[in-house]
C-alpha cells in the first residue's frame, strides 16, 4: 500500500471514530427492566427469603425504546418488616441497601410486559401526540408498582412513564402492566 493511500485509509479512520464519538469497551449497555429481575431476586432471597419485588424503576438516563444501563428494585420482607434495594448495571449490583422507611406495598403481579413494551404503548398515544403538537418533551422515569395510580383498581399493576417539558408540566401516562393498554394520562 502507498503511503498516500495509508495516510487517506488512516485519516477516515480517524473521522469516523471522531465522528461516533467516545465509546469505550467498558461502557454499560442499556437493558430493559426485567433483564435484571433475576440478579436482583437472588440478593434479595439471600437477604430475606419472603422478599417480595414492590417496586421498579430507572436509576439512569432512559432510551427510546424503555432501556436503561441502571434499574433499581425494591423489596420488601414481611417477617423483617423492612425494605430493601438493590441498583443493577452491567449485571452487576452496584448499589443494595435498607431503606431507613418500611414500603410494605403488595408484591408485583406476575407477567408483566417488560419496560420496551410499556414505553411503546405510552408513546403511541401520548408522547409522539405531544411532539406532533410541538412539546419538546422527554422521556424522564419509568417506574413499575402495584395499586398505586389507578383507585378503581387498586391490585392492578402497572407502569409509569413520566415525560418533562422545559415549559410545561410533566405528562404522567400510566399503562396496564399486563395488556400494555393505556389507562390514564394527567398533567401537573
Amino acid at each position: 500500500m502507498s503511503s498516500q493511500r495509508f495516510n487517506i485509509v488512516l485519516a477516515t479512520a480517524a473521522l469516523a471514530i471522531a465522528v461516533a464519538g467516545p465509546s469505550f469497551a467498558g461502557d454499560p449497555a442499556p437493558y430493559a427492566a426485567r433483564a435484571g429481575v433475576s440478579l436482583a431476586d437472588d440478593a434479595a432471597h439471600a437477604w430475606a427469603p419472603d422478599a417480595a419485588l414492590v417496586y421498579v424503576e430507572n436509576d439512569e438516563h432512559l432510551s427510546s425504546d424503555g432501556q436503561a444501563v441502571r434499574w433499581g428494585y425494591l423489596y420488601y420482607s414481611a417477617s423483617l418488616d423492612a425494605t430493601r434495594g438493590y441498583s443493577i448495571r452491567d449485571d452487576e449490583i452496584v448499589v443494595a441497601e435498607d431503606l431507613g422507611l418500611t414500603f410494605e406495598a403488595p408484591p408485583l403481579s406476575p407477567g408483566w410486559i417488560d419496560s420496551g413494551r410499556a414505553l411503546a404503548a405510552a408513546e403511541e398515544q401520548v408522547g409522539r401526540k405531544l411532539r406532533e403538537k410541538g412539546t419538546d418533551v422527554s422521556l424522564a422515569t419509568m417506574l413499575l408498582i402495584r395499586g398505586a395510580f389507578l383507585s378503581g383498581k387498586p391490585d392492578m399493576t402497572t407502569w409509569l412513564v413520566v415525560y418533562e417539558a422545559p415549559d410545561a408540566p410533566s405528562t404522567f401516562v400510566v399503562v396496564d402492566a399486563h395488556s400494555g393498554d393505556v389507562r390514564r394520562t394527567w398533567r401537573g
